[in-house]
């Protein structure tokens, strides 16, 4: 077997696959729900695992810190000196509406985080429901999806079908007061469209920690516009991600030796 995860050494890899590839591969463990980063070939070979729902739980408080930091504005109100010793409007998450696009194991980490809140959760999901979920209200399109919402968070994965799925008719759908949160892949939203639609107000911000290209190249208009919270791919960070990770590899482990099925298998046509 092999258990790899993304790193810059993949960037080195070969476009085309290697002579005489897979060996003697039978299986592949990453510990990354995405595989976007692998090259094409190492996915058209063994069966390959994927480390789904390993850092949902800190990714979802990561999207918490964004919504509450969006809306409390501590570090802008600050005070440093007795001149800004006044009165500021903060806002408040009483009556707002989390969009989630995307239900897997981070979409439904964060719906579990908000939720306390006494916010509205609206979710879209690729699958049809089986079952309702207390305080949970799906809806079908992603239209849908941003008109009702005041937090929109992306965790979709990254397909052809996800590609650019925020463009700029679907912007043009938001409410003027929407903050958008990105902690799946860059490539989901446009990202020329949403500078130009902060640019114009059609919504109020975005908080972003994936971008198309990542990382933007030096003098790139993401890094300092004014709207934007921009963090470098950590949202994953700051849980015990490796030891799900090794739970997660053993527990398929023990399955193919005994010849059982493995879990969070890759499924090619869906991408993810």
């Amino acid at each position: 077997m092999l258990l790899t995860r993304p790193g810059a050494g993949w960037n080195k890899a070969p476009s085309a696959k290697p002579a005489g590839w897979p060996f003697r591969l039978r299986w592949i463990q990453t510990a990354s729900t995405g595989v976007d980063f692998f090259p094409a070939w190492l996915l058209d070979g063994p069966v390959v695992t994927v480390g789904r729902g390993i850092s949902a739980d800190p990714i979802a408080e990561y999207v918490l810190a964004a919504i509450l930091g969006f809306e409390k504005r501590i570090h802008d109100v600050r005070a440093r000196s007795r001149g800004d010793w006044k009165l500021t409007s903060l806002g408040s998450l009483d009556g707002k509406t989390v969009g989630i696009a995307g239900f897997g194991a981070i979409g439904r980490a964060v719906a579990e985080r908000a939720r306390p809140f006494g916010v509205a959760v609206k979710v879209l999901r690729r699958t049809p429901w089986q079952y309702t979920l207390p305080g949970v209200q799906p809806v079908d399109t992603i239209e849908t999806l941003i008109e009702l919402s005041d937090h929109l968070v992306i965790a979709l994965p990254a397909t052809a079908k996800t590609t650019h799925l925020i463009n700029a008719e679907v912007l043009a759908r938001a409410r003027k007061s929407l903050h958008l949160i990105n902690v799946a892949r860059g490539r989901i939203i446009d990202q020329h469209e949403l500078l130009r639609a902060l640019d114009a107000g059609k919504l109020a911000g975005a908080t972003l920690d994936v971008t198309d290209p990542e990382p933007p190249p030096d003098g790139d208009p993401i890094y300092t516009h004014p709207k934007i919270v921009l963090t470098p791919h950590v949202s994953w960070t700051g849980g015990e991600d490796i030891k799900r990770l090794a739970d997660k590899t053993l527990v398929n482990l023990d399955a193919y030796a005994h010849g059982a099925p493995l879990a969070d298998v890759f499924d090619r046509e869906l991408e993810y």
